[in-house]
């Protein structure tokens, strides 16, 4: 892999004219390409939609129909589950919490741990009813203890669709156990979820286990998903059928490095919808590798510093570096480096220096921004006179 250098010399004043801010805009106007390529005549999926995705890059490897609106049946609890975690991760839940199950919560058919009304069971123990049983009931539960009633919190699942960019999802429930027709999604938009929930490491805990137990040791539970026994790397993350979604699932998978995702929807038997998932995590793993932005730039040169309480800027990498590249591509990655050679004070941690474009064979694969790690105020007259006088006394 190769790295080029482009920096600009500047003077006092293009260096006033051209702010950080300036260049912040012109950044975030930046075209952003993949090298990946969808366009995949043979057929991967028996069943509706299926999609397979990158999930730290978000570059889709191959799509059918990922956009038509259908119902996903326990599938839907991708969100559920994100929602605990995002409560968890912000401190407003904990995983030693104890839940006390509600009549409403006992009363779910379908996949269910059994929950009595009255009966109290921890955060962690739902989890893995939700995770490794697709308890409804449990889910239901979460639901009323996370937003104080499941109408609350089917709310706030809809509302953090929309902010996902989610726009073939609706949500009537948090468990897919009743499916009205407005209660539906796409292969995108849960492939999106999955992928959110993803960065959420603490859910593998759940979604990888096998076996476990409830109530101390008294209730059983097994993992719906199968392709944890028959598919090397898998790692979730979630089934669902009901006789209108008929057999879905959202798949994840880890191998050398790269997770992928492959979501397949409405498939006509249970068998078919983990052949299809297994299928898409096949062709991910044969044909593309993961390319870590970070790992092949390296290290950054400072920037100077004029009129600044520090002479010099460290920077980073901005975002997620990581990028989706075609099998035997890895060592032709070139990286193009504009940066600033010199910025003016004030700078704030996180204001924009520069920019690293990724290409490979001249195709831009990806670009990143460079940003300040840390805040350097403008020097005062006072503190310029002291710096001064201590360089002139130190020669």
């Amino acid at each position: 892999m190769k790295t080029r250098y482009k920096t600009t010399a500047l003077a006092v004043c293009a260096a006033v004219i051209f702010t950080l801010t300036g260049f912040s805009a012109y950044a975030e106007n930046l075209d952003i390409a993949s090298q990946v390529d969808t366009d995949v005549s043979a057929s991967l999926v028996s069943g509706k939609s299926g999609i397979l995705m990158e999930p730290e890059s978000g570059n889709v490897l191959y799509e059918f129909n990922p956009d038509e609106r259908t119902q996903i049946a326990s599938v839907t609890k991708v969100m559920t589950m994100l929602l605990i975690f995002e409560a968890l991760d912000s401190g407003k839940i904990h995983y030693d919490d104890m839940v006390s199950v509600s009549e409403h919560a006992a009363s779910m058919g379908g996949s269910q741990v059994f929950l009595e009304a009255g009966e109290q069971m921890s955060v962690d123990d739902m989890l893995k009813a939700i995770a490794i049983a697709s308890g409804n009931d449990a889910a239901v539960a979460m639901a009323e203890f996370v937003g104080g009633s499941e109408e609350a919190f089917v709310e706030m699942m809809n509302k953090k669709a929309e902010a996902l960019g989610c726009e073939n999802t609706h949500f009537c429930n948090c468990n897919g156990l009743d499916e009205p027709d407005d209660h539906y999604s796409s292969a995108r938009d849960v492939a999106t979820i999955s992928c959110e929930l993803a960065k959420h490491r603490d859910v593998f805990k759940y979604t990888t286990t096998w076996m476990d137990t409830l109530r101390n040791g008294a209730f059983g539970l097994s993992n719906t998903n199968k392709l944890l026994k028959s598919y090397n790397g898998a790692t979730g993350l979630k089934t669902g059928s009901t006789g209108k979604a008929k057999y879905c699932l959202s798949a994840s998978a880890e191998r050398d490095g790269m997770n992928l995702i492959a979501v397949v929807l409405g498939a006509p038997s249970t068998a078919e919808r983990f052949a299809s998932a297994a299928k898409l995590l096949d062709y991910g793993f044969a044909n593309y590798s993961v390319a870590k932005g970070d790992e092949i730039v390296g290290a950054i040169p400072n920037i100077a510093v004029q009129s600044g309480t520090a002479d010099s800027l460290p920077v980073q990498l901005d975002g997620n570096p990581n990028y989706i590249v075609k099998k035997g591509n890895l060592d032709k990655i070139e990286t193009e480096i504009n940066l600033n050679s010199i910025c003016v004070a004030p700078v704030k941690a996180g204001d924009v220096v520069g920019s690293v474009v990724f290409k490979t064979d001249g195709q831009k694969i990806g670009e990143n921004k460079i940003v300040a790690m840390c805040d350097i105020p403008k020097i005062s007259f006072v503190q310029m006179f002291e710096k001064n006088l201590r360089k002139f006394f130190a020669k």
